[in-house]
Formats: C-alpha cells, sequence, structure tokens
C-alpha cells in the first residue's frame, strides 16, 4: 500500500469581505474542486470539513453543514478542529481513511466569514483555556504577540522594521498576480512605514487581516486517481501535526509563560522547528529538495521566523535570505508565491487548505504569473492554536 495520496482537484472561493455565510463560500470552494477533479459529488465517499467557529455559527458540525449544502447523498462525515492548523489536520483525516482502505475518495472543504477586527474567543468563563486566559489576564490580542515576535527577532538576530516591510513588498506584489487574492495592490517600504502603528514596531501593513474565504480539495487513492485523473498526479507525501515538547523555551501563542529548563534540558528543535523536521523525515526529503514554501505569514516578521525554521536557513539568517532575494519568484526558494496571508487575510479553516491549493497550482504549473519555474517539491507550514503544528509536502 502506498504511503501517497493523489489530489485530483483543488478549488476556491476568492479571499474578500463578502457578508455572507461561510456555507456559501465552502460550497463553492467544493463545487470548483469536483469540477476540476471531472467527478460528481455522488461520486465522493467521505467529506471532511474544518470547522468554522466564526461568522454566526459556531459550526461544529462542518462536514455535514458542507454535506447537506452540497445535497445529502450518505457520504462518511468528518469535522476537524485545530484553529489555524484545522484544515492540515482535515488533509490528514482524509488521507488516513484512504489510506486504511475506508474511502477511494475524501473531499476536504474549510470556509469562515471571519469578524472585522482581530480574532478574540467567544464569551463565557473558560479558566482552562490557555485562548481565553492570555486575553483575560494579560489583554494579550493576536496583534500584541505577533509584536512580541518580531521584537525578540530584532534583540537576537539584528532584523530591522524594514527587513519586515520587504516581506510585505514581496508578497504584496505576488498577491497582485492571484485572482483568489483579497488585496490585489503592489506597496512600497514607504506605504509600510507611514502605516498606522499597531502593536510596536509592527504597523498595519504588517499585519494580516481577518478574511472571508473558502477552499477545498478532493483527496483520493492512487490507484482511483489512475483510473479516473491520469497517471502523474499531484500527490501528498507527507502531512505533519506535531505537539509541542517539553519544556517548551520560546513563547507560544496562546501560552502566556515558557516550561522551566532548569530540571529538564531542551529539545534541539523548538516546537515550530518540528513541524517541518518531522514532515521532512516522513517524505524522506530535507529543506535543500523544496522547490517552494507556504507559510502561515500572520506577520511580516513571522515569516522571517519561517525561513529559520523549515531549515531554509540558519538560524538568524532569515533577514539576509530574503534580501538576497532568495525567497522571491525566480529565486533559489520562493517563499508565498501566492501572496500569503499578507494578500489573503485569515479565513481560519481554510487557509492550511488554500496553501495545498497553491502546492497543487504550483506542481501542475497552472500559477500564470506566479508559476514557480521548475516546481517539483512543495511545503506549506503553518501553525494552529492549543499546539497543533501542521506541514503538508506535496510532490509532482
Amino acid at each position: 500500500m502506498t504511503d501517497e495520496v493523489a489530489v485530483l482537484g483543488v478549488g476556491m472561493h476568492p479571499w474578500g469581505k463578502w457578508g455572507r455565510s461561510f456555507v456559501e463560500y465552502g460550497a463553492v470552494a467544493a463545487r470548483r474542486a469536483l469540477a476540476d477533479a471531472g467527478l460528481q459529488w455522488r461520486d465522493i465517499g467521505s467529506i471532511v470539513g474544518a470547522d468554522t467557529v466564526r461568522g454566526g455559527y459556531p459550526g461544529y458540525v462542518a462536514g455535514a453543514t458542507f454535506a447537506k449544502a452540497l445535497g445529502w447523498q450518505g457520504a462518511r462525515v468528518t469535522s476537524v478542529y485545530a484553529a489555524c492548523a484545522s484544515g492540515a489536520q482535515a488533509v490528514n483525516a482524509a488521507r488516513a481513511q484512504i489510506l486504511s482502505g475506508l474511502a477511494d475518495v475524501v473531499l476536504v472543504v474549510g470556509a469562515d466569514a471571519a469578524p472585522k477586527g482581530f480574532f478574540r474567543p467567544a464569551g463565557g468563563d473558560r479558566p482552562d483555556d490557555p485562548d481565553w486566559l492570555r486575553f483575560r489576564v494579560l489583554g494579550a490580542t493576536n496583534p500584541t504577540y505577533f509584536g512580541l515576535y518580531a521584537r525578540r527577532r530584532m534583540a537576537l538576530h539584528g532584523d530591522t522594521p524594514d527587513d519586515f516591510a520587504q516581506v510585505k513588498v514581496k508578497n504584496a506584489a505576488l498577491g497582485a498576480l492571484n485572482p483568489h487574492a483579497r488585496y490585489r495592490k503592489r506597496v512600497t517600504a514607504e506605504e509600510v512605514a507611514a502605516s498606522a502603528v499597531v502593536a510596536d514596531p509592527l504597523r498595519l501593513l504588517d499585519i494580516c487581516a481577518t478574511s472571508d474565504g473558502g477552499a477545498a480539495l478532493v483527496l483520493a487513492s492512487m490507484e482511483f486517481a489512475r483510473r479516473h485523473g491520469g497517471p502523474d498526479p499531484v500527490r501528498i507525501q507527507a502531512v505533519s501535526t506535531v505537539t509541542p515538547r517539553y519544556p517548551n523555551t520560546v513563547l507560544d501563542l496562546p501560552d502566556i509563560a515558557t516550561d522551566s529548563a532548569v530540571a529538564v534540558r531542551p529539545a534541539a528543535d523548538t516546537f515550530r522547528a518540528s513541524i517541518a523536521r518531522a514532515a521532512y523525515e516522513e517524505a524522506g526529503i530535507g529543506p535543500e529538495e523544496l522547490s517552494f514554501a507556504e507559510v502561515y505569514d500572520l506577520s511580516t516578521a513571522l515569516e522571517l521566523q519561517w525561513y529559520e525554521d523549515l531549515g531554509l536557513c540558519g538560524e538568524g539568517e532569515a533577514a539576509k535570505l530574503l534580501r538576497e532575494g532568495a525567497t522571491a519568484l525566480g529565486g533559489r526558494i520562493p517563499v508565498n508565491a501566492s501572496g500569503g496571508l499578507a494578500s489573503f487575510g485569515e479565513a481560519v479553516p481554510a487557509q492550511a487548505i488554500a496553501q495545498v491549493c497553491e502546492l497543487t497550482w504550483q506542481l501542475r504549473e497552472a500559477a500564470a504569473g506566479r508559476q514557480v519555474a521548475g516546481a517539483q517539491v512543495g511545503i506549506a507550514a503553518n501553525q494552529g492554536l492549543f499546539g497543533h503544528g501542521s506541514a503538508v509536502i506535496a510532490v509532482r
């Protein structure tokens, strides 16, 4: 039995602020993915929904929600919640069903209708919820954390606000070429510097927005793909879903303290670095074999951190890699050729699925003006609240 699954179809609803239900966005994305795969909804044996917890309806039954929107047909159903990693964990659940023989072809869907402003927890008292605690105890919104992480990079590695701004400049230029992106306008470093301070040193254009949007995948066994989708589909080779190790000595949202390293030696890798390492080990490759990467750039500074966590460069060398143009389109290892969250904003349960859509388009050489030349291997990485790490490696 192969450990790979095929990506037969991908589809997205454009990101924006559309003022409609997340169910509509997900259904549009699903129908586009099915059309891309050349399949009908009745051909699907299982549907996995990445849960939506905002937008007026909590969506804890997102898999069934999308199945109903597409028309009840008896498919197996699964719902997954892992904050920003929900989409990748939904991919992992679908892959497990395929490799175990429970289903030959699975539809994965995620969509959101996000609130205006920054994300915040729902009402009620939940003292066992670290996300609720960091708001109630510290008042630490997401931008606060982004700013602290940027300050950490400045203190440890000498990164500058201009380095952060150049990440936005790069991603905005790529997002301008992506028809699914919300923001399709190039910006300059001067415009970033002139935008309002949100969480010093980060400014408004350094931080991603909240958005509406949807994304979907049709995944299948290799046998099914060869019968229905052609001999050489894009394949998912690895999915990492790791958790942190004790002690965790780098502050990670939403935790409000680090573990003590007095009695136990920290692991060789940080939590974020372990996410990529687990994916590399499963795929049997190293970072030097990557053609491109899609990372979760919640802020410009966090994109730089991903360069190091993915092993694209050594510790403290991310800004140098950026300045050399290595992560730009045409560089040694393009990062966020889609435009990233800088161009999309967060539609939480959809974003990791959207990353795999981009991997697929790039590996099919169907990414139009933002195409990475000779793309053969891509990685998508993100980190969800509460210790949900995720990375997906796709190959052609």
